[in-house]
């Protein structure tokens, strides 16, 4: 039987007067999402099971009796779907009125104006005026606990927040209790979210203002956050982020959705693990000279000087110590340098480890991880060993005492004493923040953090991936990868990698487990590093 040029596991259908082909199984909802038509929706959540109970994505389908829930109904072979015929629109609009009963005026408070869906809705369709003469229903505010404050005034009942505690967390901490319009979204007796590794989640798929973030209360309007793409530094899951900036200051992080990685979340630890980002404590411009004699210099002094004192220690016995929260770029230019430079003889990074790993049980892909550093694969992948405790502590004795060459990336030190290098023929410290252990640098060149640079990391699953800068760097701070990229292009006589993306390309030049690789193969989902050699 022919079957008109069509797969079998797919279906055609035309939505609003435009033809479309979906895979079988797809919603209306999300075929519609396909032609970049939005249906309003509520309960529905792509990560979730769909309840159809909020009733404002009915459309009209030609041959049906009545309008259909578009988050359930499943494309069909030559349907004919409407979302803005007049039965459709009259129903939104009817629906939005219904919400608006009860819903207060609290928008000029409320942390959601701006992202508010209900706001979206009534501004795009509803009625001009409210025809309401009763009293609002008051709930008030309850505080479920952990990060997470609930107002019941808000509330449209979609129940989003308890299908994800019993559904994804499989922790059911959440319930309706009471009927009718008494109903409101409780905690089990006294039990609440405090403890819930992953409940911030209810926070980002609440699509008014019910459930709110302690953290984030008042921090900001919507409308003046910057958005940038990222990947979270908690662990070596790597999942997928936004940097949510304002007046170059992290507010917030926000799950970014990739179905390889993270899904639509992220654990609560990671999303609490942002302030050391805006600390104010940073090394601001490059310094040379040890101890008491260490004086201020400027980049091109600072470079020109270590230059010429790595060129006369050529041959010398190299120590190493990179750090699980510098970039790929940064650690394989690290690794040049070392080479460059002399003979290397230890190459280790420190990392703190959790007692155990976190999974997500709802969505098992997703674990918060024993490494508590987004690149330690990164670093293993190119040659760094792990050293010291689970604390992230001890295990540079035998660099402490090193008379020939010490180079450390990123590592604070900040479990060493002031005697860390004295015998050190050359040593270089590269960081965020200047500590006892790094007295006897010869050279203190200030480095930015991940949110200050472009640059990929490789999460626990082999998957490499990139990161945007979100903020700018405090004074004379520069990517590690352009310090260490600057010094290595002099050493070689190749030049200075003029973007992230140059030296993500030295390095797969110079590293077999990353041939083949390219910066936009990357892109803003990465990919697994197997994939690459396919």
């Amino acid at each position: 039987m022919p079957d008109n040029g069509r797969k079998a596991d797919t279906v055609t259908l035309t939505i609003d007067g435009r033809e479309v082909t979906v895979p079988k199984g797809t919603s209306l909802l999300d075929a519609a999402g396909g032609l970049g038509i939005e249906v309003p929706h509520y309960c529905y959540h792509p990560g979730l099971s769909a309840p159809a109970q909020c009733r404002i994505c009915l459309v009209e389908v030609e041959g049906a009796p009545k309008l259909q829930p578009s988050c359930v109904t499943m494309a069909q072979d030559g349907q004919v779907v409407h979302t803005e015929s007049e039965s459709a629109t009259r129903m939104r609009k009817g629906v939005l009125e219904f919400y608006l009963v009860n819903h207060p005026l609290d928008c000029p408070i409320c942390d959601m104006s701006g992202e508010c869906k209900l706001q979206d809705y009534v501004f795009e369709e509803g009625r001009e005026r409210g025809r309401g003469r009763e009293p609002k229903r008051v709930f008030g505010r309850d505080d479920f606990g952990g990060d997470v404050l609930f107002y019941g005034d808000r509330c449209v009942m979609c129940t989003r927040c308890v299908r994800f505690m019993d559904e994804v967390a499989r922790d059911p901490r959440l319930t309706v209790v009471e009927r009718g319009s008494r109903a409101v979204i409780d905690t089990f007796f006294h039990e609440g979210l405090e403890g819930a590794s992953y409940a911030g989640n209810v926070v980002d798929i609440c699509p008014v203002g019910a459930l709110v973030s302690k953290d984030f209360l008042h921090k900001a309007r919507a409308w003046d956050l910057d958005h940038t793409p990222s990947v979270c530094p908690g662990c070596s899951q790597g999942c997928n982020i936004e940097l949510h900036t304002r007046d170059n200051l992290v507010q917030r992080l926000k799950p970014r959705e990739n179905q390889e990685v993270n899904g639509h979340w992220m654990c609560d630890y990671g999303r609490a693990n942002y302030e050391w980002m805006n600390h104010p404590g940073r090394l601001k411009e490059p310094a040379v000279g040890r101890g008491d004699a260490r004086r201020a210099a400027d980049w091109q002094d600072a470079l020109a000087m270590l230059y010429t004192r790595l060129s006369e220690a050529a041959g010398a016995g190299v120590r190493l110590v990179g750090s699980p929260f510098a970039s790929n770029e940064a650690l394989a230019a690290l690794v040049g340098l070392g080479g460059e430079a002399g003979s290397v003889e230890e190459s280790v990074y420190r990392s703190p480890r959790a007692p155990d790993e976190d999974p997500l049980p709802g969505f098992p892909t997703l674990v918060r991880r024993r490494d508590l550093a987004p690149n330690v694969d990164g670093a293993g992948i190119l040659g760094f060993a792990r050293t010291g405790g689970d604390d992230g502590a001890g295990g540079l004795d035998e660099v402490a005492g090193h008379d020939g060459i010490i180079v450390v990336l990123g590592d604070e030190l900040g479990d060493q004493d002031e005697d860390f290098g004295a015998n050190a023929s050359l040593f270089v410290y590269l960081g965020t923040a200047d500590s006892p252990g790094a007295r006897n640098a010869d050279f203190v060149l200030p480095v930015t953090t991940f949110a200050e640079e472009e640059g990929s990391f490789v999460n626990v699953q082999g998957r490499v991936q990139r990161y945007w800068q979100g903020l700018q760097a405090p004074g004379y701070a520069r990517p590690a990868w352009l310090v260490l990229g600057a010094l290595v292009g002099a050493l070689r006589g190749d030049g200075t990698p003029a973007s992230a993306e140059e030296a993500f390309e030295r390095m797969t030049n110079g590293h077999a487990a990353f041939a083949g690789l390219t910066w936009d193969e990357v892109g803003d989902a990465g990919t697994r590093l197997e994939a690459a050699h396919a």
